[in-house]
């Protein structure tokens, strides 16, 4: 599975913003995508993931009630919804596939990555 994450840039804080991650390969179907950030200095973090037929979903404390990641595989492709956008919400974001059911939030478990998409949260 290659992955094109695209949707970054600069909000305001309080605002939202929608990222998205397009798949090809014959196997994304099947794979469970998360989201992960990196902030400058920062380790990469888990942000959120979804299971293949979207049927089960997770979320870091830190951004549970205002983030939801959907996809549609019709279109290869998982989105991540922000909302009530804060300035430590400022990162990369990466997303990441794996193949089968991945119940975890470690980088390890995700053999898939994009090249990121950067934005920014201003005060």
């Amino acid at each position: 599975v290659q992955l094109q994450a695209s949707g970054g840039g600069l909000v305001q804080a309080g605002g939202s913003l929608r990222l998205s991650c397009a798949a090809s390969g014959r196997t994304f179907s099947r794979s469970t995508v998360a989201w992960f950030r990196q902030a400058p200095g920062k380790e990469r973090e888990f942000v959120a993931r979804i299971v293949w037929n979207g049927g089960s979903t997770y979320y870091a404390d830190s951004v549970k009630g205002r983030f939801t990641i959907s996809r549609d595989n019709a279109k290869n492709t998982v989105y991540l919804k922000m909302n009530s956008l804060k300035p430590e919400d400022t990162a990369a974001y990466y997303c990441a596939a794996a193949v089968g059911l991945i119940y975890s939030a470690s980088v390890n478990a995700y053999d898939n990555w994009g090249q990121g998409t950067q934005f920014t949260v201003s005060s």
